[in-house]
């Protein structure tokens, strides 16, 4: 499926011109995980930032995997916002898409442990 995949899932004009700008503003969390991951520094993959998929924008996103990587602030402990993540992530995940969540405390103060993860991810995904 990987090469079948559509690439934005239809993502509208809109929502493609909003990801520019929110490349411009990322947040401190965000900038050092696209430090870490850019220029194919993790497993030699190309990992995108703020990549627009259907109605939602992937705070970053690997289409070799199909993975959508979303760095989250402690505002996603709060249970709203909790419900609109979990609604999101069923989308993607109804679009074929697998999601890895990373806190900012571990972009900022665990990072050696995010391309364990992303390294364990693939492994999974070949033996399925």
């Amino acid at each position: 499926m990987k090469g079948s995949a559509p690439f934005h899932y239809g993502a509208k004009p809109q929502t493609k011109d909003f990801a520019k700008k929110l490349r411009q503003g990322s947040t401190y969390a965000e900038d050092l995980f696209w430090q870490m991951v850019r220029n194919r520094k993790v497993c030699n993959l190309k990992i995108r930032r703020q990549h627009p998929i259907g109605p939602f924008i992937a705070d970053f996103y690997c289409h070799e995997l199909l993975l959508v990587i979303e760095v989250d602030g402690s505002i996603h402990e709060l249970e709203e916002i909790k419900q609109k993540d979990l609604s999101r992530e069923n989308y993607l995940k109804d679009n074929g898409l697998k999601v890895l969540r990373f806190s900012n405390d571990d972009v900022m103060l665990n990072s050696h442990i995010i391309e364990e993860k992303i390294k364990e991810f693939i492994d999974l995904s070949k033996k399925t």
